[in-house]
């Protein structure tokens, strides 16, 4: 058996299905500031930082000064781990938080594994996608460039990385790019699947079922990177082509990746405020989060389900309404292009046309056979390149047997 470290500030986050099956293969332990219980049995180790952020500091080091504070955390946890005897073979790190900066400084001859989750760019990503939120900042090029420190001290010293998709893997430098291996984190096609017969009661919307029109939209928190403002200024025109449609509405009021709005207000109180005397608000439900039963089953009665991003990091909420065999309309932007072919796995909008976005979802949820076709091409091709059990688990597994049977740097 070989010895694995995994780190991730919010574990198990991205390796949730990895770690058991490593745990069954080898000794593995998991690092992070989150006391969580993980679902499958697993050492962890907690890191506790010391002090937080310097008052006053430049703005421009402030990210990385407080990558430096978590991963000096790390680092003591790590240096009693090793005089505990514990010298991994492997070490698996999500280097978002910071925390494996100082893996070499502890295990030198340790192989290192990135996940390589997104890269800063100026232009071509989420930084200047949305002209509606554009900031005229000339400080914004040196700020994205510090932000990018913390990744590019990770990709000098790992020896390969891995990426959930194509788009997200070109993000990175192209020297790096030679060292990533794009598997995605797979979906349980076993457990999120279509179920004609499903039925759910949600608090006021009651009990809801395949018979009535729902149409669903998702986010971790309601905020621009992922559409909100798009979708809600869809509603109203929405609402009038689909008299009899309900609109549910997944997420919480925080963010998640962008900033939150000045003056108090949330991202979703400001674009309702817009919009809402041309709604019917009664037919329009706010769920915030939602566990994994309700989840899934949602999935399952929608009539249609939107997701809209920026070039960003690509949803798993995407990949398991493709796999539950939601019909599905979608923002034409990376990394969505990857799996929404229109009119084959799903329908493509323009992200900035919530005209058009209102007409096609308005559009499929008034044609049932197109609904049916699309919905059994997105699950089938969830199924045959993304299914956690037969492809992406293994793939996983492969990329990291391969690590371990290559000899240690010396």
């Amino acid at each position: 058996m070989k010895k694995i470290l995994l780190i991730h500030q919010n574990f198990p986050g991205q390796f949730k299905h990895l770690y058991p099956e490593l745990v069954r293969h080898h000794e593995a332990v998991g690092l992070t500031i989150n006391a969580h219980k993980p679902a499958a049995p697993i050492r962890l180790v907690q890191y506790s930082p010391k002090k937080g952020s310097t008052a006053g500091v430049h703005p421009w080091v402030g990210d990385l000064e407080t990558k430096v504070i978590r991963a000096e955390a790390a680092y003591m946890v790590m240096l009693e781990l090793r005089e505990s005897g514990f010298t991994p073979d492997l070490v698996i790190a999500h280097p978002g938080w910071g925390e494996s900066l100082f893996i070499k400084e502890v295990w030198p001859n340790t192989r290192l594994a990135v996940y390589c989750e997104f890269f800063y760019h100026l232009k071509g990503a989420d930084v200047g996608f949305d002209p509606e939120f554009e900031v005229e900042d000339i400080g914004m090029a040196p700020r994205l460039s510090m932000k990018n420190v913390n990744m590019r001290l990770h990709m000098d010293m790992a020896d390969a990385g891995i990426a959930p998709t194509q788009w997200q893997a070109s993000v990175f430098p192209k020297a790096f790019q030679s060292k990533i291996s794009v598997i995605h984190d797979g979906v349980d096609t076993d457990s999120i699947k279509p179920n004609p017969a499903v039925s759910l009661v949600l608090g006021r919307v009651g009990n809801i079922d395949r018979s009535h029109e729902i149409i669903t939209f998702v986010n971790r928190n309601l905020e621009p990177m992922r559409g909100c403002h798009q979708f809600i200024r869809a509603l109203p025109e929405l609402m009038r082509l689909r008299p009899n449609a309900r609109i549910l509405i997944v997420g919480g009021d925080s963010v998640s990746y962008g900033k939150k709005p000045d003056g108090g207000k949330t991202w979703k109180q400001i674009f309702l405020d817009e919009v809402r005397e041309k709604l019917d608000l009664s037919r329009i439900h706010f769920l915030g989060m939602l566990d994994r039963r309700n989840f899934t089953q949602l999935l399952q009665i929608s009539t249609v389900h939107v997701y809209l991003t920026y070039p960003f990091v690509l949803s798993w909420s995407l990949m398991e309404a493709m796999s539950a065999g939601c019909a599905i309309v979608a923002s034409q932007t990376k990394p969505v292009e990857e799996v929404i072919f229109d009119d084959e796995t799903g329908v493509l909008t323009d992200f900035f046309n919530p005209q058009a976005l209102a007409e096609k979802v308005a559009a499929l949820a008034a044609d049932p056979e197109r609904r049916k076709r699309l919905g059994e091409a997105a699950r089938a091709h969830v199924v045959k390149h993304y299914d956690l059990k037969t492809v992406c688990l293994p793939k996983q597994m492969a990329w990291v047997e391969s690590l371990l049977e290559t000899p240690n740097p010396a």
